[in-house]
């Protein structure tokens, strides 16, 4: 589970702009949520946090009862590679990896059997309709294809926590909507906490609930059912 408590973050010093000021955030597992809002809110400053890329000037940032502040930069790094995927708007693919040596990447780093790894990918290929690209290089991918490729790394390791950041803002409606029914869908099936940072009313609508942040603070939106 995530838990950001009363989260702030100032930037300049103690008297320079505060962006983030008091925020409160719970992710439970197999819970999907967007953060919405206009550019310069802080929507990547809060992102940072949550995967413990910053610190917070206050409060906390707990995922699985563990406070990121608390972690020295080593331990930080070993909780994002061994709890959290990220998906990025960029793909941040490795051009000299195959489709199936990048899902697997993040297996490797955790140091997961061959056959686990193995098996793992070819599950996930199957998941986003690649086993056919198993072998194939990125450069040799179409935008759509190559996304479908980081979600599936993102989600290798069955991470506790998923952060996607703007995932479809490169893609045609068509590819963006396979994409955002693959990440819920996986992210529902692993019972991760989920997170997507979006402009789009559509993305934001595949999502439990949304909330916008704003100068004032962090606000869930009502009026909607969530996405089933």
């Amino acid at each position: 589970m995530l838990d950001v408590r009363k989260l702030i973050k100032t930037y300049g010093g103690p008297s320079g702009r505060r962006v983030l000021d008091g925020i409160n955030l719970v992710v439970r597992p197999g819970e999907y949520v967007a953060i919405a809002g206009e550019s310069g809110v802080g929507k990547s400053t809060l992102l940072n946090l949550v995967a413990g890329l910053d610190v917070p000037d206050g409060g906390e940032v707990r995922l699985e009862d563990v406070d990121l502040a608390r972690l020295d930069e080593n331990a930080r790094t070993r909780l994002r590679r061994a709890r959290m995927g990220f998906v990025f708007q960029a793909f941040h693919l490795l051009p000299h990896l195959t489709v199936a040596r990048n899902v697997g990447l993040p297996l490797a780093l955790n140091g997961a059997a061959a056959a686990e790894a193995s098996q793992r990918v070819a599950e996930l290929l199957a998941a986003v309709g690649l086993e056919h690209r198993a072998a194939s290089l990125p450069r040799e991918l179409s935008g759509g294809e190559m996304q479908r490729v980081a979600v599936a790394r993102a989600l290798a390791h069955r991470p506790a926590l998923v952060l996607a950041d703007e995932p479809t803002g490169n893609l045609d409606p068509d590819n963006a909507a396979t994409i955002l029914e693959i990440l819920r869908a996986q992210i529902k099936r692993d019972r991760a906490a989920g997170i997507l940072v979006t402009h789009s009313a559509n993305a934001a609508a595949t999502t439990d609930r949304t909330y916008e942040l704003t100068r004032s603070g962090l606000h869930e939106r009502p009026g909607r059912e969530p996405a089933r």
